[in-house]
């Protein structure tokens, strides 16, 4: 079985090669660093020849509305329209807990087009909507950056390791298309602002985290439904001041 691995350099996709690579499975991780170009389409029809399953992870280099939706819309449609022509059997996603009710952000709206995209082109389907990762608690808090105060809602969200979501994506990408969603996030939910928090006093940065209600997370207002899964949803086996107590886990 050839599996490809779209966005397969990146945090989740290199993660996914290696532990399908690990379990004997045949994978090619597309890239441009590869010659694969999902925007272009170059490199498209040489990579999927032959490929079973599709694994796509890759995401927008620029978080702008427009770029966003342009990306997903773009690199969406041309690689499905691959697939069909390579009679790729299951198309794999990762996308994002709570996109659909999140109108607001760019990039939420973005990411429900990709999923339209998918539902609509006729290719067996599993799309694993994910929690947002630990590993971007930097990046959360320097967007949240004001002076020398970090502004945050208080809205609890369930985060996750990266390595929970690469063992969920594998599991998926090796069983049948369930032609629907799979949702999953971390063990516990935590206020956003209580999540800065605890990578603030980890690096020993004395700046203060504002639990302010307006600030906006990818554009948006947020409350404690907007990312946090079902009830029943898959759950990660890995506690955030556990992982965050690993050397070199700490950015």
């Amino acid at each position: 079985m050839k599996i490809v691995v779209i966005g397969g350099s990146g945090l989740i996709g290199s993660k996914v090669v290696s532990k399908l690579k690990k379990l004997g499975y045949g994978v090619f991780a597309a890239s441009p660093d590869t010659g694969v170009n999902t925007i272009t389409g170059e490199g498209l029809s040489e990579a999927l020849k032959g490929a079973d399953k599709v694994v796509d992870v890759a995401n927008s280099p620029s978080f702008a509305d427009d770029d966003v939706m342009e990306f997903f819309k773009t690199s969406g449609q041309h690689l499905l329209a691959a697939e069909k022509e390579a009679g790729v059997k299951h198309h794999i996603a990762l996308s994002i807990v709570g996109d659909d009710r999140l109108p607001d952000s760019g990039y939420m709206r973005a990411k429900v087009e990709q999923e339209r995209l998918i539902r609509e082109s006729g290719i067996p389907y599993t799309i694993l909507h994910s929690t947002q990762f630990f590993e971007f608690a930097g990046s959360l808090v320097k967007g949240a950056t004001v002076g020398d105060t970090i502004h945050l809602p208080s809205a609890l969200f369930q985060p996750i390791a990266s390595d929970d979501v690469v063992d969920a994506m594998v599991d998926l990408t090796l069983k049948d298309p369930v032609n629907g969603i799979v949702e999953i996030g971390g063990p516990e939910k935590i206020g956003m602002d209580k999540f800065a928090k605890i990578y603030l006093d980890m690096k020993q940065d004395k700046r203060k985290v504002i639990a302010d209600p307006t600030a906006l997370y990818f554009g948006t207002v947020i409350n404690d439904q907007s990312l946090v899964p079902a009830d029943d949803a898959r759950k990660g086996t890995i506690r955030y001041e556990d992982w965050i107590s690993i050397p070199g886990n700490l950015r």
